[in-house]
């Protein structure tokens, strides 16, 4: 784990905020020098602590129904097929776009993050697309109502 000290955190705190910033901006909110700001950047850069600097669309591009699908692949005949039919699941799920984030789950299970206009067209993904996929043992669907922490997320997850 990387160790960070108070400067680095708030600097990535107002960067998460707002990647906009400039280092003037930055390091007039902190009261250090422009210089200080550049330097730390540079090495949280160059630590891979930021990745890159990215966008998250508002709430009109974003789905108004959230659910989260538990999917769990029949174990086949031969177990070794397993692992590349969940492979397969995962990688056709990835592909769609209602579906934002896909997860493996134990060894026969999926975790997958999906969203839509509204409740009923959300259902019907799931039952057309989702639970039309063979062999599955199991779908269980979460709908997500309201986010204590995280809503931002899904506005960095969907998809244009």
């Amino acid at each position: 784990m990387i160790q960070l000290d108070d400067l680095d955190r708030a600097i990535l705190r107002l960067l998460k905020e707002d990647a906009r910033l400039t280092i003037s901006e930055i390091a007039e909110r902190l009261g250090r020098p422009e210089s200080t700001v550049h330097f730390r950047i540079k090495k949280l850069q160059e630590r891979n602590v930021i990745d890159k600097y990215t966008i998250v669309l508002g709430e009109r591009l974003q789905p108004k129904s959230l659910a989260i699908v538990y999917i769990q692949a029949e174990t086949p005949i031969i177990e070794d097929f397993l692992e590349k039919y969940i492979l397969h699941i995962m990688k056709t799920l990835s592909m769609l776009p209602n579906v934002l984030a896909v997860a493996r789950s134990g060894k026969a299970g999926i975790i997958a993050l999906i969203g839509e206009e509204n409740r009923e067209k959300l259902n019907r993904f799931v039952d057309e697309t989702i639970r039309a996929l063979p062999t599955l043992k199991k779908v269980e669907v979460f709908p997500i109502d309201s986010f204590t922490k995280g809503k931002g997320l899904v506005g960095f997850l969907v998809g244009v």
